[in-house]
């Protein structure tokens, strides 16, 4: 009988959560806060870039934000590009089983979104790799570039993947009334609901 209790006893640290349990739960707000840090740094590489050339009034391949001032070549390569696209699609997917209701919703659009700009980027990639472009541009085009330039389309993109980001986590943070919130994370402002009082 003993030695049936002691054999019970190791099984419960096999449950132990793993690290995508972790970071859509006790490690949510951290998490949320790197990645919110990654977006913001990238929103404002795009906002230096189009005041570069809107405000600034600087030759277009002048215009390559901030970083671009000190290294060029860095920002004028797909690879970068397409690596920050593919960090946005994996941070959105990793981090979206810690959003529920009306929050998880708008994060799925941002995630959408996000999933085809992350296609625009890998045709842009697989151009520069092969070394020939396509519709015989003669640069890397993506499909919506035919019709948009490639720094507003890129600009827009960027836009319309962080507002309902934003909105999402609003109401992640301020659930509404009556909407289940997951309390594995610290990220609600108001942790308890009208409905948790009362039971």
């Amino acid at each position: 009988m003993d030695a049936s209790i002691q054999r019970n006893a190791v099984k419960p640290s096999a449950g132990s959560p793993g690290f995508f349990e972790r970071i859509n739960g006790e490690w949510h707000k951290p998490a949320l806060q790197f990645f919110m840090f990654i977006v913001l740094a990238h929103w404002a590489e795009h906002l230096a870039q189009a005041t570069q050339i809107y405000i600034l009034h600087w030759p277009r391949p002048s215009a390559n934000g901030v970083l671009g001032l000190w290294y060029p070549w860095l920002i004028k390569s797909e690879a970068l590009h397409y690596g920050y696209a593919l960090i946005m699609l994996i941070g959105l997917g990793s981090l979206r089983k810690g959003f529920e209701g009306r929050s998880h919703m708008w994060w799925m659009i941002a995630f959408w979104i996000q999933f085809w700009h992350h296609i625009e980027h890998g045709l842009l990639q697989g151009q520069a790799i092969v070394g020939r472009n396509l519709f015989n541009s003669p640069v890397p085009t993506s499909i919506a570039q035919l019709w948009f330039p490639r720094v507003e389309l890129h600009l827009f993109y960027n836009t319309i993947v962080f507002i309902p980001m934003v909105i999402g986590m609003y109401y992640h943070m301020f659930p509404p009334e009556g909407e289940p919130h997951s309390h594995k994370c610290a990220c609600a402002v108001k942790h308890e609901s009208a409905g948790a009082v009362s039971a």
